[in-house]
């Protein structure tokens, strides 16, 4: 099934991911249309400007916690990245009620539009704080996820499918570790480290597209898709964009943990490996395993984690450093101010 000369919609299209998304989609797919639904009407019409004359980019006012909105935004699309959430880890916390709203009840939402309007495949993006959640935001994400999977069940006879896609700390975008290291040492303070030995997934924007791509390509529907990245300690990634600059240890924030977890123990069994990415087969029902979903790949050990501290896979000071001077601006004072948008 291609995306070619389709209509895309992307739920909370502002964000990073949608800035990098839009672009690159534009030009591997040249779709009919793509639909930027997010309920900030200012982030549209900023992102309105960088896409000014291109008649394939489309602007709809919305949010996904209001149904009969986003039934109008899905007529006549063919598929479906949901990229709307909250997603700050104390912001949820501390506002659990409009947390649910959005992640859960936003995707009960989309789930139903979808499958009432005939889209035919749906790309939800997840995060690593949904395998074996210890925050709010994370059970929301946990509790979305079981929802598309269990979507593909929902949809009866009709033919819309719905996978999802996990991953952990996007490099450089908005709410990143990279842009708030800068911030403290363009004020010339001590970078916050909040546990020395703290670890992270490291992705980039790109690879984060690349992901949804090969899910809309790969899914039979109801797989989770992780993808193969490096991981980096905290105290790396300060050096890497402020080198030199003193740090201070702030302590872990509430619901925050050491070290990111992409694949737990209870997913092993349904984990399968293949060369860039690991997919996780759901086992509602007796999908898991099917041969239609397994393709290629190769069972991993039942025991097995995919962690940020127990990554076979790791970025060094150099590589960070040199990404962020390509991409991000950085000088040998640090990041542009301009980079942080």
């Amino acid at each position: 099934m291609t995306m070619k000369k389709s209509t895309i919609l992307v739920t909370g299209g502002t964000g990073s991911f949608g800035h990098a998304f839009v672009p690159m989609a534009l030009e591997k797919y040249d779709p009919e249309r793509i639909i930027i639904y997010s309920r900030d009407e200012m982030k549209q019409w900023e992102m309105a400007k960088l896409f000014h004359g291109d008649k394939r980019v489309r602007f709809f006012i919305g949010d996904v916690r209001d149904r009969d909105r986003l039934y109008r935004a899905v007529d006549g699309v063919d598929f479906v990245v949901h990229a709307a959430a909250t997603k700050i880890v104390p912001t949820a916390e501390y506002n659990p009620f409009e947390a649910v709203k959005t992640n859960i009840l936003g995707a009960m939402n989309l789930i139903d539009a979808c499958i009432d309007e005939g889209v035919k495949k749906v790309v939800a993006l997840s995060t690593d704080k949904a395998s074996s959640p210890i925050n709010l935001y994370g059970a929301t994400k946990l509790a979305s996820d079981k929802l598309f999977v269990a979507g593909n069940a929902y949809a009866g006879s009709k033919p819309t499918r719905f996978s999802v896609v996990r991953y952990g700390n996007v490099m450089g975008s908005r709410g990143s570790v990279l842009p708030f290291f800068w911030d403290a040492a363009k004020k010339n303070t001590p970078l916050p480290i909040t546990d020395e030995r703290m670890t992270r997934f490291m992705i980039t924007l790109k690879q984060g597209v690349e992901l949804v791509w090969t899910a809309f390509e790969d899914m039979e529907g109801g797989e989770i898709y992780v993808r193969k990245i490096p991981s980096m300690t905290i105290t790396d990634i300060a050096e890497a964009v402020a080198p030199g600059k003193s740090t201070e240890v702030v302590g872990i924030r509430p619901g925050e943990k050491l070290h990111e977890q992409m694949i737990g123990a209870e997913d092993a069994p349904n984990t399968y490996e293949y060369g860039d990415y690991f997919k996780i087969l759901p086992t509602i029902n007796t999908w898991s395993p099917n041969v239609d979903m397994v393709k290629d790949g190769t069972a991993v050990g039942h025991d097995f984690l995919y962690t940020s501290d127990a990554n076979p896979e790791w970025m060094s000071v150099a590589e960070l450093h040199k990404w962020v001077s390509e991409n991000l601006g950085n000088s040998s004072a640090g990041l542009a101010p301009a980079a942080r948008a």
